[in-house]
């Protein structure tokens, strides 16, 4: 593999990586920690994310448990959750939070397929970023006379072929989370 596409390969990996955490976000119907962990919540004088504050677990398919470090936080995750705008509702219980997931009605399910291929346009924008980045310095090589116009063209092909993989791989991972979202 040529220096250029080592040297993009990470970018391309690091889309794919923010892409999961995107798709992690988004509400299927079952309880997942990633809904919540990075909510922002006001905590010892700052900002800071639910999961530098406290344990979140799955309790069953439709149930969250947050269990603060510090029981003195509670009010403020709480708060920070019903502030976040993810249609959640927590309940104090005790010394936890927990989190019952509502039902998916038709149009929420629609709406978050929605949300979800707009990551995937993101994804797919992110990656032709990066082959564009690419083809400029293959480009800037040949004019520096590093490489020869043919090894230009076959690295471009290369570039191109490396891209289609990785949007392939957006698209594969859009199909499973679609049918994910939209399973009852």
């Amino acid at each position: 593999m040529h220096i250029v596409l080592n040297q993009k390969k990470p970018a391309f990996d690091a889309t794919i990586e923010y892409l999961h955490k995107e798709l992690g976000a988004l509400r299927t119907g079952r309880a997942t920690p990633a809904l919540v962990e990075d909510i922002s919540v006001n905590a010892y004088d700052a900002t800071m994310e639910i999961k530098g504050l406290a344990s979140i677990q799955t309790q069953d398919s439709k149930t969250l448990v947050i269990d603060p470090w510090d029981k003195g936080l509670i009010k403020n995750i709480e708060k920070g959750i019903r502030d976040a705008g993810v249609g959640l509702s927590p309940v104090v219980d005790g010394t936890v939070i927990r989190i019952m997931m509502p039902p998916m009605t038709e149009d929420n399910r629609k709406s978050m397929v929605k949300k979800m291929k707009e990551y995937l346009e993101d994804a797919r924008i992110r990656n032709r970023q990066v082959r564009e980045e690419a083809r400029e310095q293959v480009l800037k090589m040949e004019k520096e006379k590093e490489i020869s116009e043919d090894d230009k063209f076959k690295l471009f092909d290369e570039i191109d072929k490396m891209t289609k993989e990785y949007n392939d791989s957006v698209e594969s991972i859009g199909k499973n989370k679609e049918e994910e979202i939209m399973t009852i």
